[in-house]
């Protein structure tokens, strides 16, 4: 929306046709504020049309269509013969198909090259990989948690709930996963930070130049892999990158490139998309204390309350999807090359599927949500994974850090990709 970002949104005086959800001003707008624009257009304008927003060294694309209603994100992404991710998947823009399958994986990819490597990568996740993963998380969690206290301890009580909690628990189980080596996590966690900024001004500091940061940025994680795996091709170990490199499916391993590329996607899908998850929770716990209470006191809920958390943050707000043929969606007329971005967050805030949506109830049972994404090939792989970390974090927040309470605004991410938090301040009080 192109207005004073200083501004308050009227719900009730919202002008349609000044919405532009490619405004990068409009994705720092309170959540309320943005949910009012979505509600408006899901009933409105269902496939409201945008101009791209513009990227240097990029020519200008012909624009996309907005897709706000639940149904509509639903029958997109379970015909992606349809409605394919391989012209992009991460980008509103065309960019040339070596970038975009490097850096979104198989999320940018179409069949039958995406069910191959996604078997490929799949037959890696053994269950025996997963249960040492999983036992770690709860190791790992403590150990943040604990450094968050001694932190606060030695300083004024006050500490960041992203630079302290919610950043190192996912970077540090992945890179455990892995192998990262611990001179290394530093590089790996300021350079996904530059990916998935959105070209937020702090993160990158040439506006004029943003693609060089990303492609910078991308070279430094491509390197640390091709590296790895070149060092566990030679010293195997019980890790993710060695079974990545050993493992074939009808004869055929990943490269190292796919390798690289997979390693971003789970920085991307596994490390951003869980710390936004348990940032925006906490900040949400902290604005429904009576939530937070009945939580704190009934683990029984567990499942559902981060199912809610999931629904509520929609951590990852678009995914793209190109129509690969002329045809017609409930109504809606399209023609082969026409855009679609899927906004999970006002998917997720469907009145059509949620009952009163802008309520933050952590016992919503049923829960269909698609923040992991929605029905078809594309759905999240490390679901599992990421569910477990939040559910742990929680869990261990409420018994070891109980006293933590947000002092302050939370700085957000000015990126329409990610719903993001760079800051959230809080305080602790004395240990217990």
């Amino acid at each position: 929306m192109s207005v004073d970002a200083a501004a308050p949104i009227d719900p009730a005086g919202i002008d349609l046709d000044s919405i532009d959800l490619s405004d990068r001003d409009f994705w720092v707008r309170p959540p309320a504020e943005r949910h009012a624009v979505f509600d408006l257009l899901r009933r409105e304008r269902p496939f409201a049309f945008f101009a791209e927003p513009e990227v240097p060294m990029l020519e200008p694309g012909p624009g996309y269509f907005a897709v706000t209603r639940y149904a509509d994100l639903e029958a997109i992404s379970s015909q992606p013969a349809i409605f394919c991710s391989g012209q992009g998947a991460v980008s509103i823009q065309d960019i040339p198909t070596d970038l975009n399958e490097f850096y979104g994986s198989m999320i940018s990819m179409d069949d039958p090259r995406h069910a191959k490597i996604r078997r490929l990568v799949s037959k890696t996740f053994t269950p025996r990989m997963l249960e040492r993963v999983l036992d770690s998380v709860r190791e790992i969690v403590a150990d943040v948690l604990a450094a968050a206290r001694r932190k606060a301890e030695a300083g004024d009580g006050t500490i960041d709930v992203v630079a302290d909690i919610a950043a190192p628990i996912p970077l540090r189980v992945i890179c455990d996963m892995m192998g990262v080596p611990e001179a290394d996590r530093a590089m790996v966690l300021a350079q996904s930070n530059i990916i998935l900024s959105g070209g937020d001004p702090e993160l990158v500091e040439d506006q004029d130049d943003p693609l060089t940061a990303f492609l910078v940025a991308g070279m430094e994680l491509a390197g640390l892999m091709e590296r790895l795996a070149a060092e566990r091709l030679a010293e195997p170990r019980d890790d993710l990158t060695t079974a990545l490199v050993t493992t074939e499916v009808d004869g055929e391993k990943l490269s190292h490139q796919e390798i690289a590329s997979f390693f971003i996607l789970l920085l991307v899908a596994g490390n951003e998309t869980t710390r936004n998850a348990i940032s925006q929770g906490i900040l949400a716990l902290s604005e429904h204390p009576d939530q937070r209470a009945r939580w704190m006191a009934d683990p029984s809920i567990d499942r559902t309350a981060v199912e809610e958390i999931v629904r509520w943050a929609s951590p990852v707000t678009w995914m793209r999807r190109t129509a690969t043929q002329d045809g017609e969606l409930h109504g809606h007329r399209y023609s082969a090359g026409d855009k679609f971005l899927l906004f999970y967050g006002a998917a997720n805030r469907d009145p059509e599927v949620f009952a009163d949506p802008q309520r933050f109830d952590l016992t919503r049972d049923p829960n269909p949500h698609v923040g992991f994404g929605s029905k078809g090939p594309h759905f999240c792989l490390g679901a599992h994974l990421a569910r477990r970390e939040i559910t742990v974090t929680f869990r261990m927040l409420f018994d070891l850090l109980p006293d933590l309470e947000v002092a302050g605004e939370p700085d957000r991410l000015r990126s329409s990709f990610v719903n993001g938090i760079k800051r959230l301040p809080a305080r602790l009080g004395p240990a217990r």
